[in-house]
């Protein structure tokens, strides 16, 4: 498929007014360099209410590719269900975003624990409110099939270092709105039209697809960095490129938009898994066959 534009967003699912781990990388469809998106009003940091308007406000007349990075869904396939033996449990992607948004409608800027307050649903999590009885350590289809060169923590986490559980809550949230505005893969089938297309990210698979790892106490290097770019065919960051904080947001964002403008070239990254309309797909996860 072609686009005119690659936007890489590495994701935060925090309480705080503003998401110091929410950056933005863009790309264009010419052969330049990927560089980060400032947040508007001169603010210093992003939130997620600042992200989705900026978003909605993309030229109309240019078909986009915006990653995310948190997932999309949750595990289904392996129970037939998203929440084992809950009354009025989802039976599909859309109805879980409805879902969780209606148990965090108390929530600004598209916060989502306050569905751990839920006595039944609360224990499908391992939460910062408790560690629920139903919980386990399920795993997505495409989180196998990324196993072989990494797979994130189980979506139901909310704790702890591999705690992605929480963005995707903010996340699930957030499609509710985007759904209507975007064609959100791989749920939705994808015409032939200028509607910008919304994909779930894995960062770190991007990285180590190439066997590049985070220095132990620096993080990634410029240089590692640039290398990633040049394995995705594209230029590097510029001089006065800078990352901020331990966690190298920014070079998450970055390398995603090249990941994305590499593996939109390829047909074969854009076949999943049949059960992916219920799970979602990591974007650049190889496909290998039904029966995993």
């Amino acid at each position: 498929m072609i686009f005119d534009g690659f936007f890489g967003i590495d994701w935060s699912g925090d309480k705080s007014k503003f998401q110091k781990g929410i950056k933005v990388a863009y790309l264009d469809k010419k052969n330049t360099n990927p560089k980060i998106i400032a947040p508007p009003n001169k603010n210093r940091y992003w939130n997620r209410s600042s992200l989705i308007e900026y978003l909605k406000h993309l030229n109309s007349n240019k078909s986009y590719l915006i990653g995310f990075d948190f997932a999309f869904a949750y595990p289904f396939e392996d129970y037939k269900n998203y929440f084992i033996d809950l009354d009025n449990s989802p039976e599909s992607a859309k109805k879980l975003w409805d879902f969780i948004d209606f148990h965090n409608s108390e929530n600004s800027n598209y916060y989502g624990g306050n569905i751990w307050k839920n006595k039944k649903i609360s224990e499908y999590f391992n939460s910062p409110v408790k560690r629920g009885v139903k919980f386990k350590s399920r795993r997505r289809i495409t989180e196998i099939h990324a196993k072989k060169i990494c797979s994130p923590s189980p979506t139901f986490n909310c704790v702890g270092p591999g705690a992605v559980g929480t963005g995707s809550l903010a996340g699930m949230r957030v499609l509710k709105i985007l759904k209507k505005n975007y064609n959100i893969w791989p749920f939705d089938d994808l015409k032939n039209d200028k509607k910008s297309v919304i994909v779930e990210i894995f960062p770190t698979l991007y990285f180590r697809k190439h066997s590049i790892k985070p220095k132990k106490n620096t993080g990634y290097t410029l240089n590692q960095i640039n290398d990633a770019l040049k394995k995705y065919n594209c230029l590097p960051v510029s001089k006065n490129f800078k990352m901020f904080g331990p966690d190298q947001d920014e070079a998450d964002a970055i390398i995603s938009v090249a990941a994305l403008k590499y593996f939109s070239q390829n047909k074969k990254y854009w076949k999943v898994h049949k059960g992916a309309k219920k799970e979602g797909w990591i974007y650049g996860v190889k496909f290998i066959n039904d029966k995993v």
